[in-house]
């Protein structure tokens, strides 16, 4: 095995520093970060909000094509409401100006009695509206529940990277809460939409027969108010996730902290962490601000559109007076402004900023492209030996990395660098170093689940980047510390990775992790498991079991011997270790690390091997770790 790196700097800060800097910073890489999103180039987010409308109105744009005759049903409809509409505030006008003010009051009645047979047809054309809506609103939903059943299927049958199927644990929430938002907010937007349109039509139409001056008091601020709002949507929906984003940022980096905190403690970091996690918190802040600054302009034009109407027409009713306009008209503008057309206004405003925004977060999550459907690979087989390497004219070795760069996006700090590691067949390597320091983002590398952005990862001599799904699972096993375990006899999980192990070998590797007190609990191999019913350490022996039974000639275990107490830990082990194969272990113990041959310390971007005696000997973060391991021990 060889070492990385440059050599140790006689300037700067310790190792121990550097490592747990690097540890709170890059910490979040290890895992998805809300935060990555808030870099993103504005060019990035703008192409995929693009991309995200265009999809969303391509499908709704399918969707109402296809319902032409429905459409024209419900303008037929909205029609009707548009007369109503216009009879409301003319009929008043007229009651007035042929009316009650020329002293003939019968008229006036007979005029409200028009407006009141108007109000009372309504009732027929909410009727027919909420007819045809379900025609609508239907469709819609049938076809995204067929798309999240096509979705959730297809996402089952693929295949990952590693061999294993895929699931789709949003496929619930897809069928049922986000079916149902949609279809909920497609209603409602069809609905308001549909009534501001035709009642405006019936008012503006209404005002003009009045008196044409009523136009030049109400069209100016209602359009300039409709056209902040419009404008005001989609920097208001990009704060909405900015804020979002930001807020997530500064629930991942508590986390963070928590989670190194005595890494950060021990090697003095804490001005460095308590700077990134202000930070955090200053942009959650600003996005905070920009949201409500947003708000703001949201409001003034709901306030231009629906209120200044009214105080105008207050205020210009001498001057329309002199222009020769009637009381009776003016009251009937009145009627058209506060009875229609700013209910409308407000409901219009209101759908469009809450179901319109969920209307079309959902759609855009419903509408993502499937993946592609793929065969999922035969089930690996335990070969008669292990796979033979390709003749390179050198002695073949059972893991290389020859200047492997990894990061978590473009620009971002690299949690691997120029690292150069290679760890013989049949060999024994313990890899430490504190949290989020990159020992996960190795073991993923190491196993091909995770590309670098440079360098050759190579397997028993071959390059992984060229390795097919199969001929990768036959290589190596990944074990994570989270064991998966399904419902199944135990035989049939530990025989997983070799569904042709006979008995002989399943007994023993029972006999070499002594896994005899847990097959008695659960009642004999043959015995059905119920998952929820293991404790997460009888879950990861079983998964040590699976991979001692493994046909793979590589085992990588990240940190999945955590949940047993040390004698379960240290019989799993030496028998993973005794098998044929190699084995390489993120360790969280020092008497993990004392097992191996040999111990890869990751210090930041740096790598420093060796046995635990030179490690002590040269490498400062190694002895904090010992001494923090030894004080967890006391």
């Amino acid at each position: 095995m060889t070492p990385a790196s440059s050599p140790e700097r006689a300037k700067g800060p310790t190792p121990s520093q550097a490592t747990v800097r690097h540890a709170a910073d890059a910490g979040a890489s290890e895992d998805t970060d809300p935060a990555r999103r808030l870099t993103r180039p504005a060019s990035a987010v703008a192409a995929e909000e693009t991309d995200s409308a265009r999809r969303v109105t391509a499908s709704l744009g399918s969707l109402l094509g296809r319902r032409k005759g429905v459409l024209a049903k419900l303008a037929g409809w909205s029609v009707a409401e548009s007369a109503q509409t216009f009879l409301g505030g003319y009929c008043v006008a007229r009651s007035l100006d042929d009316g009650f003010l020329r002293g003939a009051p019968s008229t006036g009645l007979l005029w409200l009695a028009g407006a009141a047979v108007a109000i009372l047809l309504g009732a027929p054309v909410v009727r027919g509206v909420f007819a045809q809506l379900p025609h609508l609103t239907e469709p819609l939903r049938d076809e995204l529940v067929r798309g999240s059943v096509v979705r959730a299927l297809r996402t089952a049958t693929t295949t990952g990277r590693d061999g294993s199927g895929g699931a789709d644990s949003t496929a619930v929430s897809r069928l049922t809460s986000q079916t149902e938002i949609a279809r909920d907010s497609f209603a409602g937007l069809v609905l308001a939409t549909r009534s501001f349109v035709f009642v405006a039509v019936g008012a503006l139409v209404g005002l003009l027969s009045l008196a044409p001056q009523f136009l030049l008091v109400v069209l100016p601020p209602l359009v300039l108010g409709l056209g902040l709002f419009t404008a005001s949507l989609r920097p208001m929906a990009r704060a909405q996730h900015r804020y979002l984003d930001a807020d997530e940022a500064v629930g991942r980096r508590a986390e963070i902290t928590r989670t190194a905190l005595r890494d950060i403690v021990a090697c003095g970091a804490q001005e460095a962490t308590a700077a990134q996690n202000r930070r955090a918190v200053e942009e959650a802040a600003a996005a905070q601000r920009a949201l409500a600054r947003w708000a703001s302009v949201r409001t003034f034009s709901v306030a231009t559109a629906g209120q200044l109407p009214v105080l105008l027409l207050l205020v210009a009713t001498p001057w329309l007076l002199r222009q020769g306009v009637t009381a009776g008209a003016v009251v009937g503008a009145l009627t058209y402004v506060l009875q229609s057309l700013l209910p409308a206004l407000h409901t219009l405003m209101t759908v469009l900023g809450a179901a319109g925004a969920r209307l079309f977060v959902v759609l855009d999550r419903l509408t993502q492209p499937l993946p592609p459907s793929q065969a999922p690979p035969p089930a690996p087989t335990a070969p008669t030996s292990p796979p033979g390497p390709r003749r390179t004219g050198r002695a073949v070795t059972a893991l290389e990395l020859h200047g492997v760069r990894a990061a978590y996006g473009p620009g971002a700090r690299p949690v691997l660098d120029a690292l150069e590691l290679t760890v013989r067949q049949g060999e024994h390597l313990a890899v430490v170093g504190p949290s989020g320091i990159g020992k996960s983002t190795l073991l993923h590398v190491a196993a091909g689940m995770l590309a670098p952005d440079r360098g050759d990862v190579r397997l028993l001599g071959r390059a992984v980047s060229t390795c097919p799904p199969a001929e990768l699972t036959s290589l190596r096993a990944l074990i994570p510390q989270e064991a998966y375990v399904f419902t199944g006899t135990l035989r049939d999980n530990l025989r997983y990775l070799r569904p042709d192990a006979d008995r002989t070998a399943v007994d023993r590797t029972v006999d070499a992790l002594a896994l005899a007190p847990l097959v008695d609990r659960v009642g004999g191999l043959d015995r059905t498991l119920a998952p929820d019913a293991l404790s997460l350490g009888e879950r990861q022996l079983i998964a040590l079991g699976r991979a001692h039974l493994a046909p793979a000639p590589l085992l990588l275990l990240d940190e999945a011997t955590c949940h047993l107490d040390p004698v379960a830990e240290a019989t799993a082990e030496r028998a993973l270790s005794a098998r044929p194969g190699t084995l390489v272990v993120v360790a969280h113990r020092l008497s993990s690390a004392l097992r191996a041959d040999r111990i890869l310390v990751l210090d930041g971007t740096r790598a420093q091997y060796g046995t635990h005696g030179e490690l002590l000997a040269r490498s400062a973060l190694y002895r904090d770790l010992v001494g923090h391991w030894n004080q967890v021990q006391e």
